[in-house]
């Protein structure tokens, strides 16, 4: 077992017999979670919407720690799509509030543990409060390297795929007859950034909901029938677990050596 996970696996839990089937030369580099059915999560509870998005931000919180400790470098979340503003009023000012929060509560729990904070999405539709408190940590954990948490926050696969085509357009130095996937790639909001290897998606839906449609096209996915405030680190190691077992080829006969 890794020295990080020492006093954070209970000896003899589900948790340590997975842990203990994982190959830690093969960890995924980038994980990618589509964290889905706060809402639902709550309404079986009879409790507002709103305390559901309470209830995962403890989630949120664990599968950090947990991503760290296992090397994992990249760390993606769905935080709020550009769809997600058809949602009751209430309900969006409570995403920001608690957002806000855990960004000032927080921007020191990142520096200590060199975590850096990176938003992916239409920035400048969200509200100015948060756009500030959101720049702020970026700068403040700009050079940051142990883990990296990316944000997707007023995201839409098409509408960056769209942003990144003006964005090309745009720069007189592009070559349409050289123009590639490589040199498209920074256009994206991701640019510099690996692609997932491995998308995790809650509530037991089969379908990706417009995220990260260009970098996704190799991922491996896993779905958990476990509403988000019920995903905990054991999910994401089963999650790693599953990953470990399947044979990625990209398109090839083997696997790349």
């Amino acid at each position: 077992m890794l020295k990080s996970l020492e006093g954070f696996i209970e000896p003899g839990s589900e948790e340590e017999r997975l842990v203990n089937e994982l190959d830690f030369s093969r960890i995924p580099d980038h994980v990618a979670v589509i964290m889905d059915g706060n809402g639902r999560w709550a309404k079986k509870r009879d409790l507002p919407r709103v305390e559901g998005h309470r209830a995962g931000a403890k989630s949120v919180q664990e599968v950090i720690e947990t991503s760290a400790r296992l090397g994992i470098k990249v760390l993606t979340l769905y935080a709020f799509s550009k769809e997600n503003w058809k949602r009751p009023k209430r309900e969006i000012a409570t995403l920001w509030r608690l957002l806000e929060d855990y960004l000032k509560k927080e921007d020191k729990v990142l520096v200590e543990n060199n975590f850096r904070l990176r938003v992916v999405g239409q920035r400048e539709d969200l509200p100015p409060a948060i756009r500030r408190e959101l720049e702020r940590v970026e700068e403040l954990t700009r050079n940051n390297d142990k883990l990296q948490i990316c944000l997707a926050l007023n995201y839409g696969g098409r509408a960056e795929i769209v942003d990144a085509v003006k964005k090309a357009l745009k720069d007189k130095s592009v070559n349409p007859d050289t123009l590639d996937e490589k040199i498209f790639s920074r256009y994206l909001y991701t640019a510099g950034i690996p692609d997932p290897d491995l998308l995790i998606r809650t509530s037991g839906e089969f379908r990706v909901s417009n995220f990260l449609l260009w970098q996704i096209a190799y991922s491996e996915i896993w779905i958990t029938q476990d509403y988000w405030p019920d995903f905990r680190r054991k999910h994401l190691l089963q999650a790693i677990v599953d990953y470990q077992k399947r044979e990625r080829r990209f398109g090839d006969i083997h696997p790349p050596r």
